[in-house]
Order: structure tokens, then C-alpha cells, then sequence
């Protein structure tokens, strides 16, 4: 029996989220330059959002660039600008074929304006797909995504704010929280990603680096998450 034949299409992880992470290291393991190791990234992007679909996961979300990420060369940085652009240009019409709504999580108003005017016109396109939510997340930090909701709550004058006031006020607005949080690369953080969100996540780490993140180590991810009793503090 295939691992895909393994798991319990009645017990899937509505949310899925991944740290994206190792594109570097592969690419060095390999006497490669790092942009090499971000293009094969991508592709594991599509092969993941695809099989998510497949399996009906009902929202994805990928950890892509980060709020300390703008601290890596000029260089890296604009491949990485580059990268995304081409991305959405070459997967909108599969996304709204595939019903596909592509949404960000974070502030992109530091990206430069192509950046920005693509990543808008994908987010407009698609917001009424309905098979899958994909969410990247771009210029994210959890600590920023948190101030800015309490900065709201200020606004609108709310002294004691509810959880489900300040779950309104996130990027992952409306969307249930993650039940399963995947990083790659082995390493053992969450880096400032979704700490609101992930309070009772189920995780698992993978020594694989995302290049190399398969369909069969995302259905290991799967069955691992469907063998956890998420009990969520009770007995």
C-alpha cells in the first residue's frame, strides 16, 4: 500500500502551513549557487499547491519571505523579487482554472511597484476561487502581524479585546488556524511565523530541504498528523 493509499481522506488538515525552508543549504550541498536552490524551491511550490488541491485541503499557507529576509544581499533579494513575479504571471490562468484564490499575509508595500501590481492582480483575479486558499506569506513577521492587530483595537477604541477581536484583526482573517505546521531543513524554531495562529498546530520538522520536499514526504507529514490525538488541553 502507497503512503497516499495510507491516509484517512475523512481526517485531513483543513489549514496546512509550511516554513519553507533549506533552498540555500541544498543548493550549497550541491557546489551550487543559492539562486538555483530558490528556483527549485518554486517548483516544490507548484508540486505541493497541486497535490493540496488534490487532496481538497482547503487552505495552504507558505512561509516565503520574511520581515528579517531583507537583511540578505541586494542581489538575492532581487532574484527573489524576480522569482515571484514570474511566478504569478505563470500560474494565474492554472490557478483560475484549478479555482485557486491566492492571498498574502504581510505588508508589501516595501516590495517594488511590479512586484506589488502583480501580487494585486493575482489577489483580484482569483479572490472568488473556491477549491483552495493559498496564501503566501511575503514581508511577514507573527510580532508586526500582532502589533498591527492591537494597533486596530486601539483605533477602534477597544480596551478589552476578545480572542476572536484580535483573530479579526490578522492577516488569516476568517480562515480556521492552522492544524498542521510542517518546516523543513530540521530546524527546530518557529521563526516568527503565525504565533497567534499556531497555538495548537500539531508539527512536524523533516531533515529534507524544501527542494526536495516530495509528494510522498508531504503524504509522511499527512499520516504522521493523522496518528496525534489533538486533545487541545483537555484529557
Amino acid at each position: 500500500m502507497s503512503l497516499k493509499e495510507k491516509i484517512d481522506l475523512a481526517k485531513l488538515p483543513k489549514h496546512i502551513a509550511i516554513i519553507m525552508d533549506g533552498n540555500g543549504r541544498w543548493a550549497k550541498s550541491k557546489f551550487l549557487p543559492r539562486f538555483i536552490g530558490h528556483a527549485n524551491g518554486v517548483k516544490t511550490v507548484k508540486n505541493i499547491v497541486e497535490l493540496a488541491r488534490k487532496l481538497n485541503i482547503k487552505v495552504l499557507t507558505l512561509y516565503a519571505f520574511s520581515t528579517e529576509n531583507w537583511q540578505r544581499p541586494h542581489e538575492e533579494i532581487s532574484f527573489l523579487c524576480s522569482l515571484l513575479t514570474s511566478y504569478l504571471k505563470s500560474e494565474i490562468e492554472l490557478m483560475m482554472k484549478n479555482q485557486i484564490s491566492f492571498r498574502v499575509l504581510g505588508d508589501i508595500s516595501k516590495f517594488p511597484a511590479e512586484v506589488q501590481s502583480e501580487i494585486t492582480n493575482v489577489c483580484n483575479k482569483t479572490k472568488d476561487n473556491k477549491s483552495l486558499i493559498l496564501n503566501i506569506a511575503l514581508n511577514y513577521g507573527a510580532r508586526q502581524e500582532i502589533i498591527h492587530a492591537f494597533e486596530s483595537l486601539c483605533a477602534d477604541k477597544i480596551v478589552h479585546p476578545t480572542e476572536e477581536d484580535i483573530s479579526n484583526r490578522l492577516y488569516t482573517k476568517g480562515l480556521p488556524d492552522p492544524d498542521l505546521l510542517i518546516r523543513t531543513s530540521g530546524e527546530m524554531r518557529i521563526s516568527n511565523f503565525l504565533l497567534w495562529q499556531i497555538s495548537y498546530s500539531e508539527i512536524y520538522i523533516t531533515d529534507v530541504f524544501w527542494p526536495d520536499f516530495s509528494e510522498e514526504e508531504f503524504y509522511k507529514a499527512i499520516l504522521e498528523y493523522q496518528k496525534r490525538n489533538r486533545r487541545f488541553g483537555n484529557v
